[in-house]
């Protein structure tokens, strides 16, 4: 009886070691969900004052808003021709055009940066009876995607050809209204929303 014991208290023994090694070796990690949450971005969305401007390294600094996981960020060029980087406000919006239409140079490609803008889209100065500081695009703003408007609203929204406090004055070719589109925060960490807009007031 007694040896009988033993061999049950040792057989007893070895499968509680066995279930604690099973519970180590993988029972535990699979009870974590695997898709709890986007992995951490590995693209640093950060270039240089070099790889920004690529090679080309004469004009006025100026800023665009790039994608780059999922957001809006910016990014520092020095390509803006002089007579493009202030003064007239259409000029400085068609050279912040051209930078959004155009490929991100290498560098900033190896730092995660993307651009939704596309072409053929131009931009021109306002109707008459337009408030002053209207731009005018060659498409309609609520036809394009939603995240190269964003970068289009953030880009004009900082630079000279923007109306005051983060905000652009843009409209289309036909007769309606331009709107005041708003660059927040929220917009540029949700690119893809509708750009929010306030009224724009008459000239």
């Amino acid at each position: 009886m007694r040896r009988r014991t033993i061999g049950r208290t040792v057989l007893t023994a070895g499968l509680v070691a066995l279930t604690a090694l099973a519970t180590g070796c993988g029972i535990r990690t699979t009870s974590v969900p695997v898709d709890a949450g986007a992995a951490p971005s590995r693209v640093p969305c950060s270039v240089s004052q070099e790889g920004a401007t690529g090679s080309v390294v004469q004009g006025v600094p100026v800023r665009v808003f790039l994608v780059c996981g999922s957001q809006l960020e910016a990014v520092d060029r020095r390509s803006l021709p002089e007579d493009k980087a202030g003064g007239n406000p259409v000029r400085t919006a068609s050279g912040l055009l051209a930078q959004l239409l155009a490929e991100p140079s290498e560098s900033e490609q190896r730092a995660g940066f993307t651009t939704a803008v596309r072409g053929p889209l131009v931009v021109r100065g306002g109707h008459r009876g337009d408030p002053a500081g209207t731009l005018r695009l060659s498409r309609q703003p609520e036809d394009l995607a939603p995240t190269a408007l964003s970068q289009l609203v953030c880009t004009f929204a900082g630079s000279s050809a923007g109306a005051g406090e983060q905000t652009v004055l843009l409209g289309g070719p036909g007769a309606y209204a331009p709107k005041r589109y708003r660059c927040t925060t929220e917009l540029r960490e949700r690119p893809e929303s509708t750009p929010p807009t306030a009224p724009a007031a008459a000239n």
